[in-house]
């Protein structure tokens, strides 16, 4: 292969020139050029954004990995619905959100760190060119000194006047140096600000896209909400043929309990009603809900973690944070409970609750 060894020698100066000035710098012994508080705030603004948005598409990459559904394997029409609707989260958050997340890491901010690279590289020269200029000046300001001629050779006369003019052009070309590398460093710097500043509309891409990922979240969650009642209804209709005097609830919300708090945090952390608690025993559905008296074992408080809307009348409604006083009757189904509040009374899901010691 054919090297530029002239490139080669000029690049490797080059490097170890600014290797020298970086690590002058960090033991305090070469000056260093401070950027402005604007500047600083703006570098520190794009770190953040870069971190965050790797933290964000790690963790979104996570929660959206498939998990297996053992409780339906045995309801293959349901879970092949359910399956469909992740699919299309899925896809949808990998378009909207994902997708557009990547874009910033691998195009956007690539082009950031190259010109701060670049404006490090020429501030790091402009360093080495003041330095430079600095110790010229020294050794110039010394050999110009004038010595006293009762006391001094004419031959070392000469050699003081001949170094004294060789500094001062070693001065000039300092001084050169130091115009090309400011005037470099200033062109760098200022393509370096503009797209620093651009990370304000990478902000306001990032929103519009939590956005998208938010509604289409919402949306697959109502979904499941939406196919787990169907689950629930055809389960019940099943249970009653076998025993007929079940009683099966014929009555559903009309859409998911989603509106009463963030629509987002309700869907992602909802749990659903035990398919198998609305399949009670002959005879507990004809209880009188009035008639039900607490168990020799006494009542406890517990506290509603989630909105739930009661499928039937044997049901009680419950509202996010209220407490309640709930307790079990011998043989009623372990993931319900009875619950009061006020003068209402009717079944809890357990799931819904947080008991109280």
């Amino acid at each position: 292969m054919d090297f530029n060894m002239k490139k080669l020698a000029s690049d490797a100066g080059i490097f170890f020139t600014r290797a020298v000035q970086f690590t002058e710098e960090k033991f305090g012994q070469a000056e260093k050029t401070e950027l402005d508080a604007h500047f600083e705030n703006l570098l520190a603004r794009a770190d953040s954004t870069k971190n965050w948005t790797e933290r964000i598409l790690r963790q979104t990459e996570v929660l959206l990995q498939p998990n297996p559904r053992k409780t339906l394997l045995m309801v293959s029409e349901a879970e092949k619905r359910l399956g469909a609707a992740e699919r299309d989260f899925i896809h949808t958050a990998s378009i909207s959100f994902l997708t557009p997340l990547r874009n910033f890491l691998e195009g956007d901010w690539k082009t950031i760190s190259k010109e701060r690279r670049l404006l490090q590289n020429r501030r790091l020269d402009l360093d080495a060119c003041k330095a430079r200029l600095k110790k010229a000046k020294a050794a110039e300001a010394k050999a110009s000194t004038v010595p006293d001629f009762q006391e001094t050779r004419p031959r070392n006369y000469i050699l003081s006047a001949s170094a004294s003019a060789l500094w001062n052009d070693e001065v000039d070309k300092a001084e050169q140096e130091l115009r090309v590398a400011q005037t470099e460093f200033d062109r760098q710097a200022e393509v370096t600000r503009l797209l620093l500043e651009g990370i304000s509309s990478t902000h306001v891409n990032h929103l519009r896209c939590l956005h998208e990922f938010i509604k289409s979240q919402t949306t697959y969650y109502a979904q499941c909400y939406r196919h787990m009642l169907d689950l629930q209804k055809q389960l019940g209709s099943a249970q009653g043929a076998i025993f007929p005097g079940t009683f099966v609830g014929t009555t559903e919300p009309a859409s998911p309990p989603l509106s009463s708090t963030s629509p987002t945090t309700a869907a992602a952390t909802m749990p659903l009603v035990p398919t198998v608690a609305s399949l009670a025993p002959p005879g507990e559905a004809a209880l009188c809900l009035e008639e039900v008296a607490p168990s020799a074992s006494g009542t406890r408080k517990a506290r509603v973690l989630y909105d739930y809307e009661a499928a039937d009348s044997s049901e009680l409604a419950l509202l996010a944070d209220e407490l309640i006083t709930v307790y079990s009757l011998p043989g009623m189904d372990p993931d319900w409970l009875i619950g009061e509040r006020g003068n209402k009374k009717g079944k809890v899901p357990v799931t819904y609750l947080e008991l109280l010691s």
